[in-house]
């Protein structure tokens, strides 16, 4: 059955977003599952660069039909602020942008908590909120309590639910920065506030948990998109400097409601080598000139918070933990041309931990902090690639190097980027 599935191996950042927009020409659904406005989608088309952060890539393409699924914690004001933007450019977006009645609702609340909590915890290392109020909204989804839903801003209780969670809320906070701040919040502003993006939104609601499953009966084309990347996922990642959702691969089921078995592919992106934010352990990070040379390069400053990215050679170790994690079938290497000036690439093949050498990825942050990457040492090609389009034009030390990526990994590869554009795309 023709479903697709699209998942970043790392820390997230892995060009995603180009990758996805190249295959929603074949497909007729393009659905975002997890995540928030803290996950950043760069496509570059046309000669123009679009930058995105709820609303899938497939928004380029007007026949397809975007779906951001209830596994996504929405931002009403940033999702409004996106379409105006994309229609501001003449893109498109009406009837196929669906959002899903089910996705859950981030309040001025969840940006105060993510403060609160940010400015208190400050003196350690940070986990890397973006400070969008993702966290705290699925946090409050867990508990349920004070969790409100896209539906629910249509019911005639919703004034009333609001009023109830801020007089809540009012009380909590100042808890949160040990009395030092007092916040309040006033309901009926967040109410008016709140029922202007619902009337808006309105349009694109509707049930995608009932929509995508009707589609994958009726044998639709379907692309789901991830955001993030595998390394970050809540209970398989590097917890606690992770994010708020199951952004691996295992993430698919519980964030669109379509179970498991209708994904006939999975495509696992990486970058040439590996980046992060935010604070939490990296093996192999080159904080020198090296990481800087990448860095700028690669122009690894953050889509969303213009943080810029910790930046390292790549650890096969990590990525072929991540393609197992999700399932993968093949793999897709990005931002290989980065890497054209360096003399000479290595690529972390294994760890050592406590004196003992393993190729498996450690389950606590802890012992991964502990670990010492083992590297093998590979010749650079040292020339631009950008123009190239086929494979056995690329120079022979770039196959080389994509070629040891693959075996690692375990995974075949089925593309290499050489540049942002679509066009910088070469296929196996």
């Amino acid at each position: 059955m023709p479903v697709t599935c699209v998942v970043g191996l790392q820390w997230g950042d892995e060009a995603k977003g180009k990758i996805v927009d190249i295959l929603t020409a074949k497909h007729d659904i393009v659905v975002r599952y997890q995540g928030g406005s803290n996950a950043g989608h760069t496509v570059v088309t046309g000669g123009q660069s679009y930058k995105l952060s709820l609303v899938p890539s497939g928004i380029f393409r007007p026949d397809v039909k975007c779906v951001v699924a209830g596994g996504v914690v929405l931002n009403p004001a940033a999702l409004l602020e996106e379409i105006d933007g994309l229609t501001a450019r003449q893109v498109a977006v009406g009837d196929n942008l669906i959002v899903s009645d089910r996705a859950h609702i981030i309040f001025p609340w969840h940006f105060e908590e993510d403060r609160l909590l940010d400015k208190r915890l400050s003196g350690g290392e940070a986990i890397g909120t973006t400070l969008r109020g993702i966290g705290p909204c699925y946090r409050d989804k867990v508990g349920r309590v004070f969790a409100v839903r896209l539906g629910d801003m249509y019911r005639a209780d919703f004034r009333q639910r609001i009023e109830h969670i801020t007089q809540a809320k009012n009380d909590i906070l100042p808890g949160l920065c040990g009395g030092a701040e007092r916040v309040r919040l006033d309901a009926a502003e967040i109410h008016r506030q709140y029922s202007d993006y619902a009337e808006r939104l309105s349009p694109h609601v509707a049930d995608t948990t009932v929509y995508l499953l009707d589609a994958v009966e009726s044998e639709k084309n379907i692309l789901f998109e991830g955001a993030q990347g595998a390394l970050l996922d809540i209970d398989h990642g590097t917890f606690p400097f992770v994010t708020s959702s199951n952004s691996s691969g295992v993430g698919v089921s519980s964030g669109s409601g379509v179970p498991g078995r209708y994904v006939s592919k999975v495509i696992g992106i990486l970058k040439a080598y590996t980046t992060r934010v935010g604070g939490g352990p990296f093996p192999t990070e080159q904080d020198n000139e090296t990481g800087q040379h990448i860095r700028d390069r690669g122009n690894e400053y953050g889509t969303v918070t213009k943080r810029p990215r910790r930046c390292g050679w790549f650890d096969a170790v990590a990525a072929r933990y991540t393609a197992r994690l999700s399932g993968v079938d093949v793999i897709c290497v990005m931002l290989l041309d980065v890497l054209g000036e360096l003399p000479e690439l290595k690529v972390c093949t294994a760890y050592e931990l406590d004196g003992r050498r393993t190729t498996r990825f450690p389950s606590h942050v802890d012992d991964l902090r502990r670990v010492v990457p083992v590297y093998e040492t590979l010749p650079g090609w040292q020339q631009e690639i950008t123009d190239i389009r086929q494979m056995d034009d690329l120079p022979e030390n770039a196959k080389k190097y994509i070629a040891r990526i693959s075996q690692l990994v375990g995974r075949p590869i089925e593309v290499a980027s050489v540049g942002p554009d679509r066009e910088q795309t070469i296929f196996a």
